[in-house]
């Protein structure tokens, strides 16, 4: 048996309904939502559009599927990411160049999706995976009070300052800038001792 009849057979082993939502992945990171279709899905995953609608009833319920398998992903390889360091600003930086890393971290897709494709995005992910800010700020929670108990930081309303640290990390991981490059981990750890960890300490 050649490689190639190796992987198609492991390919095939697999479950159907992963098999597509791993399609539904690969479409998404190259296409994105919209231009998606439910033909295309089915065709890279080995199967018929009729058996692909034995486990989803429609694209919006099988990229949604996907998105939050990409979503589930990214929240846990981000924390053990995080897990091994030991301070907030190096942290944060970690947490932007995981954001910034389209096309290698699965959370870097989603947000991609949720800022190119909004509406898409939100009649495929549903109600548990819409807001951004939400999910960001629930990640970042544990590692600021953690960074409070340290004595890094000292805030008396930590939901509320976590929401800023949250709002902060995605305009730096999003939104290009004339006067920090993110990129550069020692500017942007510069950058958050200078202007991000202040305000966390007042």
């Amino acid at each position: 048996m050649t490689d190639g009849s190796d992987t198609k057979a492991q390919t095939a082993a697999r479950p159907v309904r992963d098999r597509l939502m791993d399609a539904a992945e690969e479409c998404l990171r190259t296409k994105g939502i919209r231009a998606t279709t439910v033909s295309e899905v089915a065709e890279l995953a080995g199967v018929s559009r009729g058996w692909l609608y034995r486990h989803f009833p429609d694209k919006a319920a099988l990229l949604g599927a996907a998105i939050v398998r990409l979503n589930d992903a990214y929240w846990g390889e981000a924390h053990a990411v995080l897990a091994e360091i030991d301070n907030l600003p190096a942290q944060i930086a970690e947490g932007i160049r995981l954001g910034r890393s389209a096309y290698d971290s699965p959370g870097a897709l989603v947000m991609k999706l949720r800022l190119d494709e909004p509406e898409e995005f939100a009649a495929c992910a549903g109600a548990g995976v819409q807001g951004l800010i939400p999910d960001l700020t629930a990640f970042w929670e544990r590692y600021l009070a953690a960074a409070r108990d340290r004595g890094e930081i000292a805030v008396e309303d930590l939901p509320q300052a976590t929401e800023w640290v949250a709002r902060t990390l995605l305009s730096l991981a999003t939104v290009p800038g004339e006067h920090v490059d993110v990129d550069d981990r020692a500017a942007l750890l510069k950058f958050l001792d200078r202007y991000v960890m202040p305000a966390l300490r007042a």
